[in-house]
């Protein structure tokens, strides 16, 4: 094996360990970069040391901060008796376009997954039992994504803060704006009419 080929299996090997990208997709990727201008691979790789040596977990909600604290936590004018909880810090953003929520946040960092190793004192559950005995919330959002994994964390910790004086709810299902109910899956739907409403 040449030198070349060497690093470049190097490189491979280093993006397969990165979720959902498979050995395929690394080699692509692979030499993409190696056909990149220097100038563009080095300001991905300038990205990438910036991220480690700067970015990190707010203490409070982990989200993601350069601060102790990220801004959201520290906006004031935010509603610090609602704590919507999410699985991933890209969940915030996602939520806060939709302009619906002027509460606080609070991140799992991941979903139950006991076949994965995943289990409950793996996710900043216990951080979030504490802001909740330590601040006045009077209601948590269980945002979790709506598959397996997201259904099982929303039922374990509800079932851990049903015991508390507080309102949790769950975010409701459905069917999308514009969308057609003649394409709806079977269970799209259902849950659509089991999340109801009155008008």
């Amino acid at each position: 094996m040449s030198e070349a080929q060497g690093i470049i299996d190097t490189l491979i090997n280093e993006l397969c360990r990165l979720p959902g990208i498979g050995r395929r997709t690394a080699q692509k990727l692979a030499f993409f970069i190696l056909n990149m201008p220097k100038a563009d691979a080095l300001s991905i790789a300038e990205a990438i040391i910036s991220v480690k040596e700067k970015a990190g977990f707010c203490k409070s909600c982990f989200n993601v901060t350069e601060s102790e604290l990220c801004a959201i936590c520290s906006d004031t004018s935010r509603d610090n008796t609602k704590i919507c909880v999410v699985e991933e810090p890209g969940n915030i953003v996602v939520v806060e376009r939709s302009r619906s929520f002027s509460g606080l946040y609070h991140v799992l960092l991941g979903a139950l997954s006991p076949i994965d190793g995943i289990t409950p004192d793996r996710l900043k559950i216990n951080e979030l039992l504490a802001r909740i005995k330590d601040n006045a919330v009077g209601e948590v959002i269980l945002a979790t994504n709506p598959n397996t994994k997201g259904e099982m964390t929303a039922q374990y910790i509800a079932g851990i803060l049903r015991p508390l004086d507080i309102v949790v709810t769950r975010i409701a299902y459905g069917l999308p704006m514009g969308g057609d109910i003649e394409f709806a899956d079977e269970v799209t739907l259902g849950k659509s009419i089991e999340g109801r409403r009155p008008l």
